[in-house]
């Protein structure tokens, strides 16, 4: 049954069409993934689902009864509010604390905020993260998000894009998020020119199908060729019989990348890396670094020595306020370790983009301001000019021709990372340059770095980014150390959710755990028992990191059992699920034994 039906719908802002004519629909259950460029219409296309734009044509059909949960991008939230009267209304502690699917909501989207901070104090990450718990907390029939990965990190979005792939709800997101896409929806609508191109599968099978749709539609188009050839040919030379037309062969899917090079021939580019750099890029030997400076903010690095070597290419990962950023500020000589040192290769040639854009002239053009950077950039085997690689990130015909200070915030991303690029840096130290950009434009960022030589090392919450130009991850996992991810993203999230991994550490080695707080306390200086609001705040993170340990090793056992029952006759299976099953309830048993500490700590 369609939950929404747009009926011959068109939209248009000024003289720019963003929808034309366009019939679709929304079914129970579906789960949409939408994908188009930067003011090609996508938030226009959720907007008129939502209702909450009525369009210049056409007719939007809702159920009787329909629970849309919409999330834009504009802010609504009453700011002389308090976070818990937004997300959580009139609800007693008592009832949305003994509900686990709130509790875990709260803890993983909001467990660093004040419930009864105001909305007005909040940052724009914060209040949006705010919006997203509200609407996630209240049940729908049709769930829209536009941007929701925007202000969360990796571990975040893993979470996020887990519990809607757990929701009985129907789905449409808007996002650039390709990992996010891949990992939430069963079909893909790419908004381009005023049309909506349908696919089925997430990201991964979208492009597929996409690169698909333009072979055949380029089979086509050459069968048409060599027809009027042949037309033109028999109009010349008389009626000689004509020869057979052709038969196109459509290959699977394999035969569009057999050919393929690799995105990076990694031996070549490591070499002339090396042979522009040197042997020496950085060397920290034992260098201690706090985020706030001397001895002042958590401990983000704590006598590490570490090599980054030419040709390098890493991804920085760890939480929000784990330090990513003062890491490449160290490197980039804008702070000072605390002790130690840092040894820069004398051959460095460094480009730092990070995330505050304040070296761009306002008054400049798009234009001008790369040229008189350089005009011409050799990017693997070829020369590319400026405005060829500003037409590669977005800047088309006029566009090149804007002045700065009339750009958006992702247009000055772009041209600063292409300013950074043009003057030919050997290190490149990347701090969220994936914000406000689109997948189209994202795939061409991807490709210039796959032609660059040289070390690279991003901080990105774009997971499928990172993976994709970096080779190799290290985690701050707030030990002091830089931890190598054989494993990549996976073995980051699985060491987070194994309790493993601590924010950061403050300078008196005092632990501030990773785990948010579920069900804080009373903002008084004093907590119930005698503790103070920061320990109860503490136990009760442990608490709910204890619950999600004890959650998972039930799920484990009840699989356990089944497949026990599954494999009555096997003897051998038997015994080894008998033994896996004994060393579960022993782990439940040492955690049920600390839940109760714990908790008998709190007084529950």
């Amino acid at each position: 049954m369609n939950l929404v039906n747009l009926e011959s719908v068109s939209h248009a802002y000024g003289p720019k069409p963003l929808l034309s004519d366009v019939s679709l629909g929304v079914e129970e259950g579906e789960r949409i993934g939408v994908v188009g460029r930067n003011g090609g219409g996508k938030t226009t296309l959720l907007s008129v689902l939502a209702a909450t734009v009525r369009p210049d044509s056409g007719r939007v059909t809702h159920t009787r009864g329909l629970r849309v949960g919409f999330l834009s991008q504009q802010d609504t939230l009453d700011p002389g509010a308090s976070v818990r009267e937004i997300v959580l209304g009139s609800k007693a502690q008592h009832e949305w604390a003994g509900d686990q699917r709130v509790r875990e909501i709260l803890a993983n989207l909001i467990g660093d905020l004040d419930l009864d901070s105001k909305a007005g104090d909040l940052s724009g990450g914060e209040r949006r993260r705010t919006a997203l718990a509200r609407l996630l907390i209240d049940d729908h029939d049709l769930i829209m998000l536009d941007e929701p990965t925007n202000h969360l990190d990796i571990e975040a979005i893993a979470w996020l894009a887990a519990h809607l792939a757990g929701r009985k709800s129907a789905l449409v997101v808007v996002t650039h998020d390709r990992w996010f896409l891949d990992a939430v929806s069963t079909r893909t609508w790419e908004v381009v020119d005023g049309r909506v191109e349908r696919y089925e599968g997430g990201y991964a099978a979208y492009v597929l199908a996409k690169a698909e749709r333009a072979r055949i539609a380029q089979a086509a188009e050459d069968r048409r060729q060599n027809l009027m050839r042949k037309e033109i040919a028999w109009l010349r030379r008389g009626p000689p019989a004509r020869t057979s037309k052709p038969k196109f062969r459509i290959d699977a899917a394999q035969a569009l990348i057999a050919n393929e090079p690799p995105p990076r021939e990694t031996v070549e580019l490591m070499s002339f890396a090396a042979a522009r750099l040197g042997k020496t890029v950085y060397d920290l030997d034992d260098v201690t670094l706090h985020a706030g400076g001397p001895g002042a903010g958590p401990l983000v690095l704590d006598h590490l020595t570490w090599q980054f070597g030419p040709g390098d290419r890493i991804g920085l990962i760890g939480v929000n306020g784990s330090g990513k950023s003062s890491v490449l500020r160290l490197l980039a000589g804008t702070v000072q370790p605390d002790s130690g040192r840092v040894v820069r290769g004398k051959t460095v040639r460094l480009a730092h983009l990070s995330q505050e854009l304040t070296e761009l002239d306002p008054t400049r053009r798009v234009l001008e301001s790369v040229e008189e950077v350089r005009k011409y950039l050799q990017l693997g085997k070829r020369e590319w000019t400026a405005s060829q690689l500003l037409e590669r990130l977005g800047f088309r015909g006029d566009a090149q021709w804007k002045v700065i200070g009339d750009l958006s915030g992702g247009e000055r991303r772009r041209l600063q990372l292409l300013r950074l690029l043009m003057d030919d840096p050997n290190v490149l130290l990347l701090d969220e340059p994936t914000n406000d950009l689109d997948i189209e434009t994202l795939n061409e960022l991807e490709d210039l770095l796959d032609g660059w030589p040289g070390t690279l090392i991003l901080v990105s919450h774009d997971r499928y980014f990172l993976e994709r130009v970096t080779d190799r991850s290290v985690a701050l996992l707030g030990d002091g150390k830089l931890s190598l991810l054989p494993g990549g993203v996976d073995e980051y999230l699985e060491r987070r959710a194994a309790g493993t991994a601590v924010t950061a550490r403050l300078s008196s080695g005092e632990t501030v755990s990773s785990q948010v707080d579920a069900a804080p306390g009373d903002a008084t200086g004093e907590a119930k028992g005698g503790l103070s609001t920061k320990e109860e705040r503490e136990l009760r993170k442990e608490l709910n990191r204890l619950e999600r340990q004890l959650d998972k090793l039930s799920g484990q056992e009840a699989r356990l059992h089944a497949a026990m029952a599954d494999a009555a006759s096997d003897y051998a299976k038997l015994g080894t699920l008998d033994a896996q099953l004994r060393d579960i309830l022993a782990q439940k048993d040492t955690i049920e034994a600390e839940w109760l500490e714990v908790a008998d700590r709190l007084g529950e």
